[in-house]
C-alpha cells in the first residue's frame, strides 16, 4: 500500500478510535476501506474522483469476493459493513460525501440555485433554528422539482395559482387540516424568496389560503397515571445500557414534562448535585429553569451515568448507545418503543410529548395556579399553558349541570 493510502487509513483509524468505535470495529472498517482503495488503484481512480456509482460497483465485487473465499453468498446484512467503512472513509477524505449528482438539466440547476440562496436567506437573514430550516427547505425542494417536472420549464415566472391549488391536490391526501396548514405557511415563504429575488413577477404568498384552526378543537392524547407508571415499572426491568438511558428519560418527562430539546440539550454543567437543582433551558423561549432534583430522577441519572453511559468527551447527558458516540438528538422511537413494552394502548400521538400533557393535567388536578405550571412548562404567557385545561375532563364533568327535563305543557 502506498504511502498516501498509509496515511489515510492511519487518519481513519484515528477518528474511529476518537468516536469510541469497538476496537475489533476499527479493525473491520479499515480492512474495507484498505480493500477499497486498492479497487479505486486498480482502476486508476483517485479517492477524490470516487463517485457512487463506483461505491456500488466495489460493493457489488465485494460480495463476489466473499462468496469466492467462503463458497457461500454473505448474510442479508453483511453488505452494510464494507458500505458503512467505506462511507466513513469518503466523510474523511471528502468532507462530504454523498456528493451532489452532477447534472446538466436546466431545471435541476435552477432548483438547486433557488434552494442554496433560500436556505443562505433563511438561515443568516432571518436566522431560524436548524429544524425550522430543515422543515421550509424539504417543502421548498419538493414543491419546486414538483413545478419544474411538471411543467419542463427551467424558470418560474409562469408559476400561477393555478399551479399550487394541483400542488396541493397533490399534497392533500391523508394529511389533517393542521399538516396542510404548516404545507400552505412553507408554500407562504418559498413565492415570497422568489418574489423577492425576482424570479416570479407577482407575489403568491398572499393569494394561498390555509385551513382555518379553532383554539382548543381537539383534546390532545395524554398518559393516566397508571400507564405512566406501568411505562417506568417495564423499562425500569431492563438494566441494559439502553434501558437506564430510557428510564432516566422517562424520569424526565413524567416529573417535569419536559420538551425533546430540553431533554437532549441537557448537560452536565445543568446539574447541581450538591444544591439537588435541575436547570432546564427551554428550546423554545430561551429562558431556564431551575428545578429541584427529584429522588428518583437524580437516581435514574446516577445509575446511566454510572453503568450506561459510553465514554465521551461530550458534555450532554444522553448518548446514542452506538458508536459514533455523538449526543443524542432523538428520544421519540425509545418512547413510543417503551409504551408498546408496556402494553399501553393510545389513540392518536404517542410521542414525549404526551407525558408533558399527562404533566399538566396531573398539575391542573391538584389545584396548581395556571402562572406556576407555565413557569414549570417554559411557556412565555398563560394563553399558552390555557390548551392544557382541555385534557381535564373529568374534572369537568364533576362540575357539569344537569340538562333540565322538558315539561309537557297541558292545555
Amino acid at each position: 500500500m502506498s504511502h498516501g493510502r498509509s496515511v489515510l487509513i492511519a487518519q481513519l483509524r484515528e477518528s474511529l478510535t476518537t468516536q469510541r468505535y469497538n476496537a475489533s470495529l476499527v479493525v473491520n472498517y479499515c480492512n474495507h476501506a484498505e480493500s477499497f482503495l486498492r479497487y479505486l488503484n486498480r482502476r486508476r481512480i483517485t479517492i477524490e474522483a470516487a463517485t457512487p456509482v463506483a461505491v456500488s460497483h466495489y460493493l457489488r465485487c465485494a460480495i463476489r469476493w466473499f462468496h469466492q473465499r467462503h463458497g457461500h453468498s454473505p448474510s442479508p446484512g453483511w453488505s452494510s459493513r464494507p458500505r458503512s467503512s467505506v462511507h466513513a472513509l469518503l466523510r474523511l477524505a471528502r468532507k462530504r460525501w454523498p456528493p451532489e449528482p452532477v447534472t446538466s438539466d436546466p431545471c435541476e440547476i435552477l432548483c438547486r440555485s433557488v434552494c442554496r440562496e433560500y436556505c443562505e436567506w433563511l438561515t443568516e437573514q432571518r436566522g431560524l433554528a436548524v429544524a425550522s430550516v430543515d422543515d421550509l427547505m424539504w417543502e421548498a425542494r419538493n414543491f419546486l422539482v414538483w413545478y419544474t417536472n411538471r411543467t419542463s420549464i427551467a424558470s418560474f415566472k409562469e408559476l400561477c395559482i393555478k399551479d399550487i391549488d394541483a400542488y396541493f391536490t397533490m399534497r392533500a391526501p391523508g394529511l389533517r387540516r393542521r399538516s396542510l396548514k404548516d404545507v400552505a405557511e412553507r408554500l407562504r415563504s418559498i413565492l415570497r424568496h422568489l418574489h423577492r429575488t425576482g424570479c416570479t413577477p407577482v407575489d403568491l404568498a398572499p393569494q394561498i389560503i390555509m385551513p382555518r384552526l379553532y383554539a382548543y378543537e381537539n383534546i390532545p392524547s395524554a398518559l393516566n397515571p397508571e400507564q405512566i407508571s406501568a411505562v417506568l415499572k417495564s423499562t425500569r426491568k431492563d438494566k441494559s445500557p439502553i434501558g437506564l438511558r430510557d428510564y432516566a428519560i422517562l424520569q424526565l418527562l413524567s416529573t417535569y414534562g419536559l420538551r425533546l430539546g430540553e431533554i437532549t440539550h441537557l448537560q452536565f454543567n445543568d446539574i447541581d448535585w450538591r444544591a439537588e437543582t435541575l436547570r432546564i433551558r427551554h428550546s423554545k423561549t430561551g429562558s431556564c429553569t431551575i428545578l429541584p432534583l427529584m429522588k428518583p430522577v437524580g437516581e435514574a441519572l446516577i445509575n446511566y451515568l454510572r453503568r450506561g453511559r459510553p465514554k465521551t468527551d461530550a458534555r450532554e447527558i444522553f448518548i446514542r448507545s452506538r458508536a459514533p458516540y455523538r449526543p443524542l438528538s432523538r428520544i421519540y422511537q425509545c418512547v413510543r418503543g417503551r409504551l408498546e413494552m408496556a402494553g399501553v394502548r393510545l389513540r392518536g400521538k404517542r410521542g414525549p410529548h404526551i407525558f408533558r400533557h399527562a404533566r399538566a393535567v396531573s398539575l391542573l388536578r391538584s389545584s396548581v395556579s395556571m402562572k406556576v405550571i407555565g413557569d414549570l412548562l417554559g411557556h412565555r404567557s398563560a394563553e399558552a399553558t390555557i390548551p392544557y385545561l382541555k385534557l381535564a375532563t373529568e374534572d369537568l364533568r364533576a362540575i357539569a349541570l344537569e340538562v333540565p327535563e322538558r315539561e309537557e305543557v297541558r292545555s
